[in-house]
């Protein structure tokens, strides 16, 4: 792309009219998921539509972000210092607030080819116009949907004497739709590129970090600076720890790492991270809980439990806050280059990044590089650190200051004096993590914007075209990069023929999306020492309404049966792959909830897919939520597990809270029982514990009637969680 000069807009309005003059009142805007969101661009587009009858506006995106919100006075009073203090001035998107209310005006659509989870599960609108896509389809997709404008927030930052601009946390989707734009500039399709300028965004660096004039239009004003959408941690229970722990013995030290968000991401981040800094407790708890024993082959081949040595790096669509935690405690920190040459030498051992005289003649075996040096050797040798910055190529002499030497290598006595006098330190454009997006708590985002600029320079961030797929002239590099690449997701259910279930009902209604998962599985089985890990809750619900996640058969699939591979579970690893179909039902039947196991035994005997003489063996005949808490109790006593691995933006009385709230809707089903309930307390005293819990919501010197019940209902809640 030819660098331009964009046109700066201080006023959102001005740039809306502008940019409906050149590609009319017809406007379908690309929009990153998640952070990366031009929030009062598109609030200017939703309000001008609103007022012009005759203007259309689609916007294409992926997960509309929003605040928090309540629909009691006691939810308000739980949430409302919550939201202030972690959401701030994050403005809210207005076509969220009307999706909220079902008034979305008929010339508008909202296109997410991924919501958060369960986000517009009830939400006519959004379910009519999700548009199905795997995330390496997001722009091809968007672009059927005629999308004629792409917009995201930009950071800046001058290097060098030069202005740069860093598309920070979403170069994701949006250098794949740069492309076809700048591309197509000449068909006639007026289209427009805008970047709205917000310096809470850390400045990255890879593809991410782009000339000016990438964008027509930059929208650049201090009062449309806002804090970045911030996603506080989730609580991670006994169910995750065991799940992470199983799923951590499958990361090979010199591998690769792909995981997610939530509390699940957490445990499997957690479970690496115990292995690496306290991996004698590790090696104990895994011995104990009976992991080591029931797994010791496929950990052989396919993981380990020794502290990271090598080291991983990570290739991930996200880059969740829990990878810079991997890479601070020293276990991302296998180093990688896009040159196939040297990312072969380097899996291989032959060298390392330390330039070294046997470096280059490596090089020169492998044909690499020629005897006779050319301008893209010595552009390559210089691009990557092998010889010191500043050497060129002048008449068939290598020239660094006053020296020249002879450009011949095959003369021996030359190429002894290059190797002395040439050479770097060591290898230059290392990369430790790629991804597309990020988002995470606000001390994510400080973290990022306070790491010394070498050590920034190795998270690359990428379109999601390079990093969630293998296609593409350079299949080969991103493979040998990628060895052992454990692809760790989490999905919502398993059937007993593997098919996997992470995104919709059998209704058809759409809790999420795709994304990016089938991608990743699809490498798994595509890179020769890959793998996927899917992580599954065995249960949802509680007491009597537990049910189990891993069915016989459901009305939905994310991943179909023949590309399953690896599936955990709190109770264990079920290896899947190359088994068959009775191999594949029993070993996800061994670590189903055994409240399960009978009837899912039973169905596949019936049906004939397990032969009837089978006995599910005693060891797993136990898979029980009472036995796993037993195992973690004496090890969260010496301060492993906790509920909040990686700190938490909550503060103690609102964890309890949080907690003990949950199930005050499940106690008003019960009217009689909460009214006589009610009554009772009313007549006890405030036990001295609940106060400052009280205090938190407001309640603990009530003056209605109404603060005076729901000081009560919030009493009930504490005792039912076993809080006082």
């Amino acid at each position: 792309m030819e660098p331009r000069e964009p046109v700066y807009y201080a006023d959102v309005e001005r740039c809306v009219d502008d940019l409906i003059a050149k590609v009319g009142k017809k406007v379908g805007i690309a929009i990153p998921l998640a952070v990366g969101k031009p929030n009062h661009l598109v609030n200017a587009l939703y309000r001008r539509l609103k007022t012009d009858p005759e203007m259309h506006l689609k916007i294409v995106t992926a997960v509309s972000l929003e605040k928090p919100t309540w629909t009691n006075d006691l939810e308000r009073r739980f949430l409302q210092p919550i939201v202030e203090r972690i959401w701030g001035d994050f403005p809210d998107f207005e076509y969220v607030l009307d999706l909220r209310k079902n008034e979305i005006p008929k010339n508008f659509e909202l296109v997410e080819f991924y919501s958060g989870t369960a986000q517009f599960l009830n939400c006519p609108h959004a379910q009519q116009h999700y548009l199905g896509s795997n995330y390496t389809h997001a722009i091809r997709d968007a672009l059927i949907q005629e999308c004629n404008v792409a917009a995201q927030l930009v950071t800046k930052k001058e290097i060098d004497g030069k202005l740069w601009y860093s598309l920070g946390t979403n170069p994701d989707t949006h250098l794949d739709g740069a492309e076809f734009i700048r591309t197509h500039e000449d068909d006639g399709i007026p289209r427009a590129m805008i970047g709205q300028m917000n310096t809470d965004m850390p400045f990255m660096y890879g593809d991410a970090k782009v000339d000016p004039g990438h964008f027509d239009m930059v929208i650049e004003n201090p009062d449309y600076e806002f804090k970045l959408f911030s996603a506080p941690k989730e609580m991670v229970n006994t169910t995750d720890w065991m799940i992470g722990l199983n799923a951590s013995v499958l990361v090979k030290d010199g591998g690769t790492l792909q995981v997610g968000i939530g509390s699940l991401g957490d445990a499997i981040v957690a479970g690496i991270m115990m292995r690496h800094m306290e991996n004698e407790a590790y090696r104990s708890f895994l011995t104990e809980a009976g992991i080591l024993e029931a797994n010791g082959t496929l950990i052989k081949e396919w993981g380990g439990v020794d502290v990271f040595d090598e080291g991983i790096m990570s290739s991930t669509e996200m880059f969740v806050d829990t990878l810079l935690d991997l890479y601070q405690c020293g276990v991302i920190k296998r180093k990688v280059y896009e040159n196939l040459d040297l990312q072969l030498l380097l899996n291989e051992g032959a060298i390392t990044d330390e330039v070294t005289p046997e470096m280059v003649k490596l090089l020169l075996e492998r044909d690499a590089i020629r005897p006779q040096l050319r301008e893209k050797d010595v552009a390559f040798l210089t691009a990557f650190g092998v010889f010191k910055k500043g050497i060129v190529l002048d008449q068939g002499e290598l020239v660094d200051g006053e020296a020249r030497f002879s450009a011949d290598l095959s003369d021996a006595a030359n190429l002894d004096a290059v190797l002395t006098h040439c050479l770097g330190k060591n290898l230059d454009k290392a990369v430790v993590i790629y991804a597309g997006f990020f988002v995470g708590p606000k001390a994510f985002y400080d973290t990022l914007k306070s790491l010394p600029e070498e050590e920034l320079k190795l998270i690359d961030m990428r379109s999601v075209a390079w990093i969630n797929q293998l296609y593409g002239d350079d299949y080969q590099l991103r493979v040998a990069q990628r060895k052992h690449g454990r692809y760790i997701n989490a999905a919502l259910m398993t059937m007993l023929n593997g098919a996997t279930v992470a995104d919709g009902l059998e209704d058809h209604r759409i809790i999420s999306g795709p994304g990016g998962q089938y991608n990743f599985i699809a490498m798994a089985h595509a890179i020769p020492d890959g793998r996927a890990v899917t992580m599954i809750r065995s249960t949802r619900g509680q007491g009597a309404k537990a049910t189990s996640n891993i069915v016989w058969q459901y009305n939905h699939t994310t991943v179909p049966r023949h590309l399953r591979d690896i599936v955990v579970t709190e109770y264990g690893i079920a290896d899947l792959r190359g088994r068959q179909d009775h191999e594949v039902m029993t070993r996800l039947i061994c670590i189903a909830d055994s409240r399960f196991q009978d009837e899912l035994l039973a169905k596949a005997k019936a049906k004939g897919k397990v032969p009837a003489e089978y006995q599910l063996p005693e060891k797993y005949r136990h898979n029980t939520p009472e036995k796993l808490e037993k195992q973690v109790e004496a090890y969260r006593s010496r301060g492993f597990f906790k509920p909040f691995p990686f700190g938490t933006d909550f503060t103690e009385e609102e964890i309890v809270l949080g907690k003990a709230l949950k199930g005050v809707k499940s106690r008003a089903e019960k009217k009689v029982a909460m009214g006589r309930d009610l009554i009772k307390k009313a007549l006890e005293p405030v036990p001295d514990a609940a106060q400052p819990y009280l205090k938190r919501l407001s309640l603990d010197a009530p003056k209605t009637f109404k603060e005076k019940m729901l000081q009560k209902v919030v009493l009930l809640a504490l005792e039912d969680s076993k809080a006082i």
